[in-house]
C-alpha cells in the first residue's frame, strides 16, 4: 500500500470529515488567484497547495522537477514525466501536509503556499489533444438497443467483443461552471420525410467517467491490458451533452456529429489513479469469452457512487440519477488495450470516456433518454415542475465518491447550466 493511502495518516490541514478531498485524495487541478496565473494545483479539504509556490520555497528536488512543470496553464508538462515521478510527487506532497512533518504547517510562508479553495478559480486541467467516448455500460446500450432497436435483440452483434467507442472532439470539452448553450441543427419532424433547421428540443445529460492519459508508446506499437494502468493517470466525472433529436437525424451512418460536439463538460480536479486503487473491484463476468488480447487479470473496475441532479433555476436540486461506475462491462485496461491494439499512439493528456453509466434499475439510469423512457415519462422536480428532457435555465449538477469503512475520496462538483441558444 502506498503510504500516501494509508487510511490512518492525519493532515494539520482541518479537513471537513464528509470532505471529497482527505488527505488520501490529493488531487490534482489547474488554479489561479484573482485573475492571476494559472498553477498546478493539489486539492485538500477546503483547501489547494500551490505547487510552484512549494517548488520555489524549496520542497520539491529540482533535479526532479523544474518551476514550468507548475507554473503552467495545463498538467500536460507533468504528465510528460510519466507515473513513477507523478507518484513520488504525490508522495511527497502528503508527507508535507501530514501530521509526520511540521516543516510545511511552521513555515511563515504557507499562506503564499495554501489558499482557501473558494479564493480560487479552477480551469481545465489538461489541454486535450484526443477524445475517445466509448460505449461500455451494457444496462444503457440495452436500454437503447430496446428503444430503437428489436427488444429481443437489444445488443448489436459486435458489442460484447470489442469495447465500441469513436473519436470526439477535443475543443468543446469546458470544465465545470461554464453553461453553455442549447445547440441548433437538422432535425426530422415525426411523420414528415423533410428535416427542419432549429434549436435542440431533446438536450440530454449523458453520466460519465473519464480517464487522462501519461504519454502512451510509439506508433505502431500497443499497450496490453497489464501495461494500460502504467499509463492513466486520473480520472474526472464528465458530462457529455447529447441533443437527441439531431442525433436520430443525423448517426446514420457515421455516427454522432453535431449532436455531440457542441460541449462535452468535466470535473476540474483529477482524482488520481493512485488514490483510486483502495476502491478496485472485480468486474461482471465476460461473455463471451472475449479475444485474447482483452483479457485481463485482477480488479480494473472502481466502485466509484455517481448522483446526477436537476436545479431549476430559482429552485432546489432534485436527483435524479444513482448510479455506479462499477456497472461498466468494459474497464479502462480494456479500452486502452483495444485503442492502441492497431498501433494508435497516445499522447500525455488524452481523455478517453466511457459512454453513458446505467446501472440495472430505473433509478440507476445516466441519461434522461432512459430515464423518460424516450420521452414517454416525466419526473418531477423539487419545485414541481416536470421534465422529461433538460430545459434552458436548468442546471445539471454530477457528483462521484468513493467510500468504504476508513475513508472518503471524492471527485467535487461538476455543475453546468444550460442557456437559450444564440
Amino acid at each position: 500500500m502506498l503510504e500516501s493511502n494509508n487510511p490512518r495518516r492525519q493532515s494539520w490541514v482541518e479537513i471537513p470529515e464528509d470532505s471529497d478531498f482527505p488527505i488520501q485524495n490529493l488531487p490534482f487541478g489547474i488554479l489561479s488567484r484573482n485573475g492571476g496565473i494559472k498553477k498546478v494545483g493539489v486539492a485538500i479539504g477546503n483547501y489547494a497547495v500551490d505547487l510552484s509556490a512549494l517548488y520555489d520555497f524549496g520542497y520539491l528536488d529540482p533535479h526532479e522537477f523544474s518551476h514550468d512543470h507548475f507554473q503552467n496553464d495545463y498538467l500536460n508538462d507533468l504528465l510528460s514525466l510519466g507515473k513513477e515521478k507523478v507518484r513520488a510527487l504525490r508522495e511527497r506532497i502528503s508527507f508535507l501536509l501530514s501530521t509526520d512533518s511540521n516543516e510545511l504547517k511552521n513555515d511563515t510562508k504557507l499562506n503564499q503556499i495554501l489558499f482557501k479553495a473558494s479564493e480560487l478559480d479552477m480551469h481545465l486541467p489538461v489541454k486535450i489533444g484526443d477524445y475517445t467516448d466509448f460505449y461500455s455500460s451494457e444496462d444503457h446500450a440495452r436500454n437503447v438497443g430496446k428503444m430503437f432497436r428489436d427488444p429481443e435483440n437489444a445488443l448489436l452483434p459486435n458489442w460484447k467483443h470489442i469495447p465500441v467507442g469513436y473519436h470526439g472532439r477535443s475543443s468543446s470539452i469546458i470544465p465545470s461552471g461554464v453553461a453553455i448553450h442549447r445547440p441548433k441543427g437538422q432535425t426530422i419532424p415525426k411523420d414528415s420525410d423533410q428535416p427542419i433547421f432549429g434549436p435542440s428540443k431533446l438536450l440530454d445529460f449523458e453520466l460519465e467517467m473519464a480517464f487522462i492519459t501519461y504519454p502512451g508508446k510509439e506508433l505502431g506499437d500497443s499497450i496490453s491490458t497489464s501495461e494500460a494502468e502504467d499509463y492513466i493517470f486520473g480520472m474526472v466525472i464528465m458530462n457529455d451533452w447529447s441533443a437527441r433529436d439531431i442525433q436520430k437525424w443525423e448517426y446514420v451512418p457515421l455516427g454522432p456529429f453535431l449532436a455531440k460536439n457542441f460541449a462535452s463538460s468535466i470535473s476540474t480536479w483529477i482524482v488520481t489513479m493512485d488514490a483510486l486503487e483502495p476502491f478496485q473491484t472485480s468486474g461482471p463476468v465476460q461473455d463471451p469469452e472475449v479475444l485474447s488480447y482483452l483479457k485481463y487479470e485482477g480488479n480494473h473496475h472502481y466502485d466509484i457512487h455517481l448522483d446526477v441532479m436537476i436545479k431549476p433555476e430559482n429552485a432546489e436540486p432534485t436527483i435524479v440519477s444513482q448510479s455506479n461506475y462499477k456497472h461498466m462491462y468494459w474497464n479502462m485496461a480494456q479500452q486502452l488495450a483495444h485503442h492502441t491494439v492497431n498501433g494508435c499512439n497516445i499522447h500525455g493528456g488524452d481523455m478517453m470516456a466511457s459512454g453513458t453509466i446505467s446501472g440495472p434499475t430505473p433509478d440507476s439510469f445516466g441519461s434522461m433518454l432512459e430515464i423518460s423512457w424516450q420521452g414517454t415519462k416525466s419526473i418531477t422536480l423539487s419545485d414541481g415542475t416536470e421534465r422529461k428532457f433538460i430545459q434552458d435555465k436548468d442546471t445539471v449538477i454530477m457528483k462521484g465518491y468513493c467510500h468504504n469503512e476508513d475513508v472518503r475520496i471524492g471527485f467535487g462538483e461538476l455543475s453546468t447550466k444550460v442557456l437559450p441558444s444564440k
